[in-house]
């Protein structure tokens, strides 16, 4: 990639970028994770030896680097329906599904304090809306893929909307600003 910074591929980005800050490498200075990859930005003159995080694999401690968070949902959201539909379940059981995993942030991009959560149940992997919605609301939770995420601030977007949350995601007065960091673990629960 360069000499101040390196691209890894792998399997889980967040548990390796947990992985690499536990390590605190000298001149490492910013670590930030991607769908499938970890860029690692070093220090002008630092070039830490990397090579063992292309076969890294995660161990019990660094899944569980990150906080345990919970975010009230009212599951209210105008695409609840068309995703049970899909799924080929009841409302209910779409509520059911989202609330019963835990979800970890796997990055965050989009928008500040957009987290890429994964961790979502198989029968609600529903593909992007066809024509994105050119305002969604701050507090929309949505689904998209392999992602469930909620936009921080009003946006446009193209995620299957299946309910809100007023929790704030994105506090510029806040330290930190982001509600959300990779390697947080996720519950909604229902309100």
């Amino acid at each position: 990639m360069g000499r101040d910074a390196e691209l890894i591929d792998t399997p889980d980005p967040a548990a390796l970028r947990a992985e690499i800050v536990r390590r605190a490498l000298p001149g490492v200075e910013d670590v930030v994770p991607g769908a499938r990859t970890v860029l690692v930005r070093m220090s002008p003159g630092y070039a830490p030896d990397l090579r063992w995080a292309a076969d890294w694999r995660p161990d019990e401690a660094s899944l569980q680097a990150g906080r345990e968070l919970t975010i009230p949902v009212h599951y209210d959201g105008p695409d609840l329906d068309d995703v049970a539909a899909r799924a080929g379940v009841g409302t209910d059981d779409v509520v059911a599904l989202h609330t019963g995993a835990v979800y970890t942030v796997a990055f965050t991009g989009f928008a500040p304090g957009f987290g890429y959560l994964t961790g979502l149940p198989d029968p609600l992997r529903v593909p992007r809306r066809s024509e994105p919605r050119t305002r969604v609301p701050a507090g929309a939770v949505g689904l998209a893929g392999e992602f469930t995420g909620v936009y921080p601030r009003p946006s446009p977007g193209g995620w299957q909307l299946i309910g809100h949350t007023e929790q704030t995601l994105w506090d510029a007065t806040a330290d930190p600003p982001a509600f959300l960091s990779p390697g947080d673990r996720v519950r909604f629960v229902p309100c």
